[in-house]
């Protein structure tokens, strides 16, 4: 009889989380997002409870505030690059703290993580043969949702010291797969407004109720 095959083991310690809350948030007037308060609790404690149990280490991109983010007791990352350069610069100084074969980075903004987006996002990457893969709500990508394997790191060095900036730009240079989580929408329910913010903590209020 033959052996049947074994699918790939999900390892979180093979997987190190980066919140990214390095940017500048002008539709939140400029607040700190990551320290912006749901219901009395700042937005990126949403995202490290949902975060933590699925990963091994957790980093937290920041570029303000440090001292406030490292206090929720992880490393503190901040852009390596001058001049607030977007995202991918952020994902970039975790790349370069990382210890571990893989990251995922998830936004401050998204309060709703699905509890199985890293084991998700890790089984695509291993069946495609991926350099990264980019969660998708079923119709478009969600580009800050990825999970990239180490190895992509000098390429991205590369991109954004020849001034690339745009993540789908970026994209083009690797072997991507994309996660489809059109069954978990919550997950990319964000906050970038004060509008959103009151939407949500309503919403959060009603689920209580």
């Amino acid at each position: 009889m033959a052996t049947p095959i074994q699918e790939p083991h999900f390892l979180k310690d093979a997987v190190t989380g980066l919140v990214l809350a390095g940017g500048l948030a002008r539709r939140m007037g400029g607040q700190d997002k990551g320290l912006v308060e749901l219901l009395g609790r700042p937005m990126i404690e949403y995202v490290l409870d949902a975060l933590r149990p699925q990963v091994g280490p957790v980093l937290i991109n920041a570029n303000r505030n440090l001292d406030r983010y490292a206090a929720f007791g992880h490393p503190v990352v901040p852009d390596t690059l001058d001049g607030f350069l977007g995202p991918l610069a952020g994902v970039l100084a975790g790349l370069r703290s990382l210890e571990t074969e893989f990251l995922l980075t998830v936004p401050c903004d998204a309060p709703l993580v699905a509890h199985d987006l890293a084991r998700r996002m890790h089984e695509v990457c291993i069946d495609a043969q991926a350099d990264v893969a980019v969660a998708t709500d079923g119709r478009r990508q969600q580009p800050v949702f990825l999970l990239l394997h180490a190895r992509v790191a000098p390429g991205l060095e590369s991109y954004l010291a020849a001034g690339g900036r745009k993540i789908d730009t970026w994209f083009q240079q690797l072997n991507l797969a994309e996660a489809d989580l059109s069954d978990a929408p919550d997950t990319f329910v964000n906050v970038n407004d004060p509008d959103e913010r009151q939407r949500l903590e309503a919403r959060f209020l009603s689920a209580r109720g």
